[in-house]
């Protein structure tokens, strides 16, 4: 990385300047672990077990102790543990299934697969999380599940979706693809429903070399339903007592996983020390009369797999454009909510039905946070906001002074 200069932000200490500042360096994270991969992948290779081989089984005993479960089920993506926890529950036809509209595809696609009806609630806007109030309006006689995202790292109001789950006789399952880690009040996700979802795609916390993923629940029949599911629905072998899916994490994914998962920790605790800087100097630089910085709930334990602010009076997309202009990575998660996407338009959402949600669509914009992120280049993302946002045609007519 070469320096491009030095300066100051006005009451924080000079930092260096930097040419380059990456959204994300998935290398940064591997290359230290590269010989340690390497060889728990050349143990696989010697081994010939390339599906269900011990790796596997050490990863799932991991995560389970970690998650505060009795089982993990590995499985072969993030979007597959969604489908597999609807399936083993018996969610299908004739069932809606509440979820945030705010979120990645994945979330409301699985509910579409197994041919139920996604139901979209609207945020709350300053953790962006799936609102439980929105949610109670949303629940109907067909109503058999809420799947709450701890969106960007943060655990959702549980406590308040249980309650309600319990009260309407309702199914919870974690969409925690972002929150491996994370914990709500002291409880782990991934141990507050019925089920909690994971996937270690290669930007998450803990990032597998290609696609991952893993179930986690404390019901010992229920893993059993979410293993059967995963194997074609065989038991015995070549006996199909449901209609499954092949969904398998290969043992070479779990070897590396494995030896990354000893850091994540470490990485996570990186990632709040990136956050608490950018709280620091985006405020020291009087960025926070101009953004509103992300909300962290004091009973929660965020693990930051994303640094998002929100930048309002429409000029988002132009200050992303102008920071990659600098040479500063920044990405929007998500310009379209998922009630407005297209294949939805059959049930009926509109323009203004979850104006929280859309409105963050229209505002939220992620800095790089992860974990190997230096201190200067946080500080070149701060100047180079700062130097957007200070042009007159690009601060927010709301918040001008």
């Amino acid at each position: 990385m070469s320096a491009a200069g030095s300066g100051s932000l006005p009451g924080v200490l000079s930092g260096k300047l930097v040419s380059q500042v990456p959204l994300l360096d998935v290398n940064r994270g591997t290359a230290p672990l590269r010989d340690e991969i390497l060889a728990a992948i050349a143990r696989v290779v010697d081994s010939g077990r390339f599906l269900h081989g011990p790796e596997v089984q050490e990863l799932e005993r991991a995560v389970a102790e970690m998650c505060g479960v009795e089982h993990a089920i590995a499985c072969a993506s993030g979007s597959d543990a969604l489908l597999l926890a609807l399936l083993a529950l018996e969610i299908g036809p004739g069932h809606e299934v509440i979820v945030p509209s705010f979120t990645f595809f994945a979330t409301a696609s699985a509910v579409t697969r197994v041919g139920a009806r996604p139901v979209f609630a609207d945020i709350d806007p300053r953790t962006m999380n799936i609102d439980p109030e929105s949610v109670r309006k949303a629940i109907t006689p067909r109503t058999r599940a809420i799947i709450p995202v701890h969106l960007f790292g943060q655990c959702a109001e549980m406590d308040a979706l249980v309650d309600l789950a319990r009260r309407h006789k309702l199914l919870v399952i974690e969409d925690a693809a972002q929150a491996i880690g994370a914990k709500y009040w002291g409880r782990p996700a991934c141990s507050l429903g019925a089920i909690g979802c994971l996937s270690f795609y290669p930007t998450k916390n803990l990032g597998g070399l290609g696609d991952g993923g893993m179930l986690t629940t404390t019901d010992a029949d229920l893993a059993s339903r979410l293993r059967l599911y995963a194997a074609h629905g065989m038991s015995p072998r070549y006996y199909h007592k449901v209609v499954g899916i092949n969904s398998r994490l290969d043992t070479i994914q779990a070897a590396a996983l494995g030896v990354k998962l000893r850091h994540l920790s470490t990485w996570a605790e990186q990632r709040r020390a990136n956050a608490r800087r950018y709280d620091e100097l985006l405020k020291q630089a009087g960025l926070d009369r101009i953004v509103t910085l992300p909300h962290a709930e004091p009973h929660s334990e965020h693990v930051w797999n994303q640094y998002t602010i929100r930048i309002p009076g429409g000029q988002r997309d132009a200050t992303k454009a102008q920071l990659a202009e600098r040479g500063v990575g920044s990405e929007v998660y998500y310009p379209v909510p998922l009630h407005l996407q297209q294949c939805f338009q059959s049930l009926g959402y509109r323009a203004g039905s979850l104006p929280e949600t859309e409105r963050a669509a229209a505002e939220v914009l992620s800095l790089p946070i992860f974990p190997e992120l230096t201190a200067d280049e946080q500080f070149t993302v701060v100047s180079r906001l700062k130097e957007v946002l200070a042009k007159p045609a690009a601060r927010p007519a709301s918040r001008a002074a």
